[in-house]
């Protein structure tokens, strides 16, 4: 395996339930740490958000490997932010066969105005 060029900071974020301050909970995003990732865009599409033109590009991106349970490895159902930009990941692999690094399959999506 070539080594990955991990030169894109990324924010590892989970979702979160917060009080609404009226007796409720809403969504939001917690941040869990940084990690250093390599970016490669894949497939890219024209969707439709909210009644809005929009595109979604997959993304896939490597990060160091981490121990199974560790806040530190990314999961399913958590996402990356870099700057405005946030990546949301929808599965989790090996990318070699040591476990050195993961292999983060993540989806973009960015609605035009």
């Amino acid at each position: 395996m070539t080594m990955p060029r991990l030169n894109r900071s990324l924010v590892l974020e989970a979702r979160e339930r917060v009080p609404d301050g009226h007796g409720g909970v809403r969504s939001g995003w917690r941040a869990l740490g940084s990690l250093w990732g390599q970016l490669k865009a894949g497939a890219a599409r024209e969707t439709g958000l909210g009644g809005l033109p929009g595109t979604r590009v997959q993304w896939r991106i490597t990060v160091r490997g981490s121990p199974e349970g560790s806040l530190a490895r990314p999961v399913a159902g958590q996402r990356f932010a870099m700057g405005a930009r946030r990546f949301r990941i929808v599965a989790v692999a090996e990318a070699d066969v040591e476990g050195r690094y993961l292999l983060c399959h993540a989806s973009e999506e960015e609605v035009r105005t």
